[in-house]
């Protein structure tokens, strides 16, 4: 239901009824698409018959969802981090190597230049640790996966941890994974 107005609103201005030079969101509208566009990466990560369609809307969706964090009015930096993690999880698994690296890499910066730990570092090292799996960089791989786990091991909320475990075997790892 929530697409649907969304696009209706969409229509209606592709529509000519807001005649506009430029059009801005309300940027309520960019925290709402923000998380949104989230969930639905999410859903395609977990759908088990994704087709080409869904891969690509997928990608389209976790760009999207950093962008509109962006211009949230509840934007905070690690919003930013936890885009790129995101956008280089969908890299990783369509197996696009290059890209999942390049935007775990940027998640990397950003980690370290907002100095955050626990959830977000693992994170950040689970993100190079698979982007280098599928680079087929066993040494890197192993450095990462290894600072994966002992910041994983650092997460202090218990469900919090679990979550980043779960992840941490999950696939792809290029069949690098200990």
């Amino acid at each position: 239901m929530r697409w649907f107005i969304f696009v209706i609103f969409i229509a209606n201005l592709s529509m000519g009824e807001q005649k506009m030079d430029k059009y801005e969101l309300d940027p309520n509208i960019h925290h709402y698409m923000g998380i949104e566009l989230n969930m639905q990466v999410w859903n395609l990560l977990g759908k088990p018959d994704r087709d080409q369609n869904d891969n690509n809307r997928m990608i389209a969706f976790a760009k999207a969802s950093l962008f509109h964090w962006y211009n949230s009015p509840n934007f905070e930096p690690v919003n930013a981090q936890r885009g790129e993690w995101m956008i280089s999880r969908v890299y990783a698994v369509l197996n696009r190597a290059d890209k999942a690296l390049e935007h775990s890499q940027n998640c990397l910066k950003l980690t370290e230049e907002l100095k955050l730990e626990g959830f977000d570092l693992a994170y950040a090292y689970e993100a190079m640790a698979r982007a280098q799996a599928l680079s087929g960089n066993k040494s890197e791989f192993e450095k990462y996966f290894k600072l994966a786990e002992e910041a994983g091991e650092k997460i202090s909320d218990k469900e919090s941890k679990e979550i980043f475990f779960g992840d941490l075997k999950s696939e792809p790892w290029n069949g690098m994974k200990k």
